[in-house]
């Protein structure tokens, strides 16, 4: 994954703390469509700076996509996989499919919370500046 963001400042071990300002996807244009309350939201991040980025450069950002699909995954189909399967099996077993098939997206609930939890923790998305942006 790449995205532009800006360095606010560089450090002796060859890292930079950089920002990258999200915003909503109609662009903030908020009195044409009524204003939607949208805030842009600001995200500070230690990247690795081999390319020796100074402060102020508006620069590439590239992370890891293994650990942001696997992230997804869990968020995503997890869910719908156990909901299905335990209402598969409580259909098939017992008869009350509704009941398995809410537990079953209720432990996927729960797994997706103790990943969350444990990517935080473990902080180990590694982000890496890749060139100056245009």
């Amino acid at each position: 994954m790449e995205q532009t963001v800006k360095v606010v400042s560089c450090h002796a071990d060859g890292t930079a703390r950089v920002v990258h300002i999200r915003e909503s996807a109609c662009s903030g244009d908020c009195h044409q469509c009524s204003g939607c309350g949208a805030v842009k939201e600001s995200i500070t991040l230690t990247a690795q700076n081999p390319i020796g980025a100074r402060v102020g450069d508006r620069v590439r950002l590239e992370s890891q996509s293994a650990p942001v699909l696997l992230g997804a995954a869990v968020l995503y189909m997890l869910p719908l996989i156990l909901f299905l399967g335990g209402y598969l099996l409580g259909k098939l077993t017992w008869g009350v499919g509704i009941w398995t098939g809410l537990l079953g997206f209720a432990l996927a609930v729960a797994a997706a919370v103790a990943y969350d939890r444990l990517v935080l923790k473990k902080k180990e998305t590694v982000y890496t500046i890749t060139g100056y942006a245009q």
